[in-house]
């Protein structure tokens, strides 16, 4: 209803215009606008006018061809006025009059002239460095002016909360001492209450970090004139990412033949360093924020170098003589020498004062005073320092008259060449004469007499045909410093004396003779020895042995159990045979269980197996017929079940253990008296390896399906193989089945045949535990000359008087496993299982 209350005053006007003067409005009566706004008026006039004129708020009439105001007719009695892009100074009083002659009317409009808000300046992002008052511009226009509230993370922000922040004139925002933690997005919002205006700006607010430096090693060591590279590196934070430079001598290092620079400039690689490369190395860490720069410091080595060393001469019995090495190297090396043997450094000097070593700076000096023939040869110089060492070689040259060496006696038979060694030293080299009774020899008359010449040896060779070829034979040597003369004595060679016999060590079948060798050689080395034994009263039989050095224990064999025997020993050089010993008697040990095998265990090749090696000891007197094997982990209380080995076998091989645990195994001897003592050893299985997966970076491999398809080929190739083996060997498997019900065919092979190959299988009834497949090998016969009372074994050849080979019956029999050995491996316990009483072997 109070929107029609114009509308019914104006025709209430136009019903009084009838009757009265002209009326003039204007719509709309008020006019508000922004800047830079365009808007019209319209000037409406009742009654009969000749002009209509708009006037601006200075009283000066609008003319129609002004470009930012104008006026138009439509129609009769009314006219528009525009105002165009509205500036402050359009706002005013705009009058619009009417005239009739002298008649005229008018009326009036207040044009209002605002601003509305405007971001002058509100850049985004705008950065500051950690620290500073951060002025963060928001500057806004408007008439009338805006209130400015500013919020961050939703939240307003109060000074009068927090100091840290206050609003500036223009509407900015001030930070004092920024924090990385400043960082955000804020919001400069502008409001002018009175029009209900409000408008806002986001201004990304970045803080700048100053970047922190750090080297990672202050200190750099590196070795010149190796071909070698350094490493210099610093870690460098800030925001943002400061880039890294290095400046060496105030120069910028780039990468290039000499430097190599990593892509964010943190790691500085010289190459091929030399000794003026040493120095401080500048790292520069920079940013918007600033920069920061960290010092490094390359210590550059020189690995010692020797220089000068040059070969020296001298003559024996020279004052002295002085070897001279030089060398380089930072930090300066430490010097020495070395001759044979000896080591000498700086200062020291021999017990006699004839070798003294002195040293300044670079340069290291050997002095050998009273120079002797010995100090000819190969010295060492040696250079060291914290880096490494060179060494180098230099030979000292020193002339001297001939000096003769060797043994003066040489023992010999008639008939029996012999050669009298006449070693001489002399430089330059000598020559060599041989005389007797003043005759250079050989004379036209010695048919026996040779000499052969080497470069230091001269042999004379005499083989003698009588006495008068034995006595004294003179070498001489001369060079041009001197003459040396010797005299050498051939002496007739004896048969040696007879040995002594210390004891006698009995046993059931052998006997282990202990002996000392004759004081007398006869002056030519002892080559065998005979033993003799014999039943009281019977005839000698003997056998001969042939002598090795220190030896002092024989055994003889085949001897009967509880027998008295008598022995005696003769030894025998190249003269002949020398006298036997006075008789000793001793008496055999009855028949009775084997002596305790001596055991022997490693880790097999596999890790989780054993290998048990065990020497055979005494039998006893009667055969060993087995070996017994038992073997538990030694931290549980249960054996594994017995393993029966056939006699002549010397190992076994205990498959399938457990990685990494002790074990005890025990090896037992039996005859048909019964079981010798076990023998004991513990032994652990190797750790079990662990396998390193391949790095999943890059590189092409077999994929998970590929190992899968091999591993099953693997497999099938495994079992047809089992398959083949099981088929000629045990009769059994598919190709068995195939033979059989097919073809009608038996399987390859017979017991018998297995045991001609000595294959077999042991297993146990009650057993769980793996069955043993059992190899034979070849055997190991144990040496006759054991370190203690160790008897040979039952196939050990024995003797008749005459020396001649007997075998028994038991040795006849028992041919193909005397000479083999056993090994066991373990099969799934899942095989069939039989008595082991059963065996196929």
């Amino acid at each position: 209803m109070l929107q029609r209350i114009p509308e019914l005053l104006w025709g209430l006007l136009l019903l009084l215009g009838c009757a009265a003067a002209i009326q003039v409005q204007i719509v709309p009566m008020r006019g508000e606008m922004s800047i830079g706004e365009s808007k019209f008026f319209v000037c409406e006039v009742v009654g009969d006018v000749k002009d209509i004129d708009w006037y601006d708020p200075l009283g000066e009439k609008i003319l129609p061809n002004r470009q930012d105001i104008s006026v138009n007719r439509y129609e009769e009695g009314s006219t528009f006025l525009t105002i165009y892009h509205a500036r402050v100074s359009d706002a005013g009083i705009y009058r619009c009059v009417a005239r009739n002659g002298n008649e005229e009317a008018e009326a009036t409009v207040q044009v209002e002239i605002y601003q509305r808000i405007t971001f002058v300046s509100a850049p985004s992002p705008q950065e500051f460095n950690e620290g500073d008052n951060a002025n963060i511009v928001c500057e806004v226009e408007s008439l009338p002016p805006a209130d400015i509230q500013w919020k961050v993370k939703g939240n307003r922000i109060r000074p009068d909360k927090d100091v840290r922040f206050e609003y500036m004139p223009k509407g900015h925002l001030l930070i004092h001492g920024i924090k990385k933690s400043d960082e955000g997005m804020y919001n400069c919002e502008a409001r002018v209450p009175i029009r209900g205006e409000i408008d806002l700006r986001m201004i990304k607010v970045v803080v700048n970090v100053l970047p922190s430096i750090r080297a990672r090693q202050s200190d750099v060591n590196a070795t010149a004139d190796n071909g070698s590279s350094a490493l210099l590196a610093c870690d460098a934070d800030g925001f943002p990412e400061p880039t890294v430079t290095w400046t060496h001598n105030n120069i910028v290092l780039e990468s290039g033949d000499k430097y190599s620079l990593n892509e964010d400039g943190s790691e500085l690689v010289i190459k091929d360093v030399k000794k003026v490369d040493e120095g401080d190395y500048t790292c520069i860490a920079k940013n918007k924020a600033g920069e920061k720069a960290e010092e490094v410091s390359l210590n550059v080595f020189v690995q010692p170098k020797i220089t000068y060393l040059n070969n020296q001469t001298a003559e024996e019995f020279d004052d002295q003589v002085a070897l001279t090495c030089e060398a380089s190297g930072d930090p300066t090396p430490t010097i020495s020498w070395s001759f044979e043997n000896r080591v000498f450094t700086e200062g020291e000097q021999s017990l006699d004062r004839n070798i003294v070593v002195r040293s300044h700076a670079r340069v290291s000096s050997l002095t050998l005073k009273n120079v002797q023939f010995t100090y000819a040869g190969q010295y060492l110089c040696t250079a060291i320092n914290s880096i490494g060492q060179d060494s180098q070689s230099m030979y000292l040259e020193v002339s001297y008259a001939p000096k003769i060496l060797g043994d003066v006696t040489v023992y010999t038979w008639e008939g029996n060449p012999a050669n009298i060694s006449c070693e001489v030293e002399a430089h330059p080299g000598a020559s060599v004469l041989w005389f007797r009774d003043g005759l250079q020899l050989p004379t036209a008359n010695s048919t026996n007499l040779k000499i052969y010449n080497t470069p230091t040896v001269s042999y004379l060779e005499v083989t003698p045909d009588s006495q008068n070829d034995f006595g004294s034979y003179n070498c001489t040597a001369t060079n041009t410093l001197g003459t040396e003369s010797k005299e050498f004595l051939l002496i007739q060679a004896e048969v040696p004396s007879s040995p002594e016999i210390q004891q006698v060590e009995p046993f059931s079948t052998t006997a282990v003779v202990e002996f000392e060798e004759p004081d007398s050689m006869g002056g030519v080395p002892i080559i065998k020895y005979r033993v003799e034994w014999r039943l009281v009263g019977n005839q000698w039989a003997g056998e001969v042995f042939d002598a090795t050095a220190d030896m002092t224990k024989i055994t003889i064999s085949g001897l009967k159990p509880e027998t008295d025997y008598e022995v005696k020993m003769s030894a025998i050089n190249g003269k002949g045979e020398g006298e036997s010993s006075v008789a000793s008697t001793f008496k055999t040990n009855p028949i009775r269980e084997p002596s305790t095998p001596i055991l022997q265990v490693k880790v097999h090749s596999n890790g989780n197996a054993l290998k048990v090696n065990w020497i055979k000891q005494d039998d006893g007197g009667s055969p060993i017929k087995h070996y017994l094997i038992r073997y538990k982990a030694k931290h549980v209380s249960d054996w594994k079940p017995e393993i029966r080995i056939p006699y002549g076998s010397d190992y076994v091989i205990l498959n399938g253990l457990e990685w990494n645990t002790e074990y005890e195994v025990h090896v037992l001897a039996e005859n048909q008296r019964g079981k010798s003592q076990p023998g004991i050893q513990y032994m652990r299985t190797a750790t079990q390896p662990t396998t390193i997966p391949d790095g999943t970076s890059g590189g092409s491999g077999l994929s998970t399906g590929a190992i899968v398809g091999i591993l099953i080929v693997v497999f099938f190739l495994l079992l047809v193989g089992v398959d083949v083996t099981c088929y000629f060997l045990n009769k059994c498997g598919l190709l068995m089945c195939i033979a059989v019900n097919v073809c009608g065919k038996a399987g390859p092979g017979a017991k018998g045949k297995d045991i001609e190959e000595g294959k077999a299988a042991f297993t146990k009834d009650e057993s769980k535990e793996p069955i043993v497949e059992v190899r034979t090998e070849e055997e190991h016969t144990p040496n006759q000359e054991g370190g203690g009372p160790t008897e040979p074994n039952e196939t050990t050849p024995l003797t008749e008087p005459d020396g001649k080979t007997v075998k028994d019956e038991n040795t006849k029999n028992e041919t193909e496993v005397n000479n083999a050995t056993t090994e066991v491996k373990t099969v799934p316990s899942e095989a069939p299982q039989m008595n082991g009483n059963e065996s196929k072997a």
